[in-house]
């Protein structure tokens, strides 16, 4: 449960240094394009919902600050891009280092190679100087630049790399297992009594990080998708009983393959982690499909990877290494099954196929994505120069705000299937409500 406490950022200490930035001052009225510290963003803009919360919760309003904790001049900074690629890494580390070199002054900032890995000098590689000649393009080609990779480090030999390299900033770009990672680092450094900034950005375009409306990478997706699943129809309706069948990412959330079939509205069938379905019995899943064949002969059917996980081998003792659960492949299972079950009842089905994870996830990012990760990095590098740390940059209610990593990470953002995203899948497919 959210507290107004648990809102709090840490600080490493007093800002004395004049901010370099010409803006005007912050104002009591809002006004002024400082960000007075005092400014806060409201956890829950509605009342009268029957469930209120207390009013004395707010996120703390991310933007630039008149006072900086570190000098530019004698302030060195990194990026590191962990997990997964996603549309925007390189957008997110071009804007930080341009913000960092031409607005901030900040002379040297390097870009760790290969996510964690990178700051383990036993396994990763030496770090790269970065310049404007370097990052000049790189906004227009999916992927980082800088290279990725899962799992953790030693917190310890992390925190000994940055005290070796005399880094005071360290902006990590990745989802819950990077941003754990970036609060373990966070409190190793606090530990230690050192100044230097952890601030994360958070990356997934699975959307599922908590109290962030949106991030970074998932719109990029939910278009690509929608590309995919109109491949998916084309073939689906080309064929007699044709079925289009069409696995996007998704882990534990399903807001890409509800996004898509909002984006599509071709989709016939939507299958996320957060609503479980049921294959055989008059009310499940194939007893559906058959009727909806019989009347329109053909049908589009999206699944986000980790639904139906009920269904397939049981791989709960079985983790990747970013730490998360394997999952069994719903897509091919789901695949076979709607062919088995075609024979069983002397129908003839043609399943096409699509698995385009790799397609939507390596794409550079779209209008829309590459404006939020420009300012999503602008602003962490705003609440890094001013000593903000164990933090990451979320949105919130329309406005960018600072938020402590435990909270981000307490759990997984999920679909609602009672809310209106949901409820408005279910009116563009048709499907039931619940395969029982």
């Amino acid at each position: 449960m959210i507290t107004a406490e648990s809102t709090a950022i840490a600080n490493l200490g007093p800002r004395r240094i004049p901010s370099p930035l010409r803006l005007a001052a912050a104002r009591g009225d809002g006004a002024g394009q400082f960000v007075h510290d005092d400014a806060r963003v409201r956890y829950q803009v509605e009342s009268g919902t029957g469930a209120d919360l207390p009013d004395n919760i707010f996120f703390e309003k991310a933007g630039p600050r008149e006072k900086l904790f570190f000098n530019p001049a004698e302030t060195k900074a990194a990026v590191v891009t962990c997990g997964g690629v996603c549309p925007g890494l390189n957008n997110v580390i071009r804007s930080a280092f341009l913000e960092l070199h031409y607005n901030h002054g900040v002379k040297n900032v390097l870009g760790i190679r290969y996510g964690y890995a990178g700051l383990n000098p036993k396994v990763g590689l030496p770090p790269v100087e970065l310049t404007p000649e370097i990052v000049s393009n790189i906004h227009e080609d999916g992927g980082t630049m800088l290279g990725s990779s899962r799992g953790p480090q030693p917190t310890d030999v992390i925190v000994d790399f940055l005290m070796a390299q005399r880094i005071n900033i360290l902006l990590c770009a990745g989802g819950d297992g990077t941003l754990r990672g970036a609060r373990d680092i966070a409190v190793e450094v606090q530990k230690r009594g050192l100044p230097i900034a952890v601030v994360g950005i958070p990356k997934t375009i699975d959307n599922d990080v908590m109290y962030i409306t949106r991030t970074f990478g998932m719109v990029t997706a939910v278009e690509r998708a929608r590309t995919v699943l109109e491949c998916a129809h084309s073939e689906a309706r080309s064929a007699f009983n044709g079925v289009g069948l069409v696995k996007v990412m998704g882990r534990d959330a399903g807001f890409i393959a509800a996004g898509a079939t909002l984006a599509s509205q071709d989709v016939n069938f939507c299958l996320i982690p957060e609503v479980p379905f049921a294959l055989e019995g008059p009310e499940g899943f194939f007893e559906a499909l058959r009727c909806y064949l019989a009347h329109s002969r053909h049908a589009v059917v999206v699944v986000a990877e980790g639904a139906g996980q009920e269904h397939l081998k049981d791989l709960s003792g079985e983790k990747d290494a970013s730490g998360n659960h394997r999952h069994a492949d719903i897509g091919l299972f789901l695949k076979d099954q709607i062919v088995a079950w075609s024979k069983r009842i002397n129908t003839p089905v043609e399943v096409k196929y699509f698995d385009p994870s790799y397609y939507i996830r390596s794409a550079p990012a779209n209008c829309d994505d590459a404006v939020l990760c420009d300012q999503l990095a602008r602003k962490a590098v705003h609440a890094a120069m001013a000593g903000k740390t164990n933090m990451v940059i979320g949105l919130w209610n329309g406005m960018l705000t600072h938020l402590p990593i435990s909270l981000a990470v307490s759990q997984k953002k999920r679909v609602d299937p009672e809310g209106a995203l949901w409820t408005s899948v279910l009116a563009a497919t048709g499907q039931p409500r619940r395969f029982v």
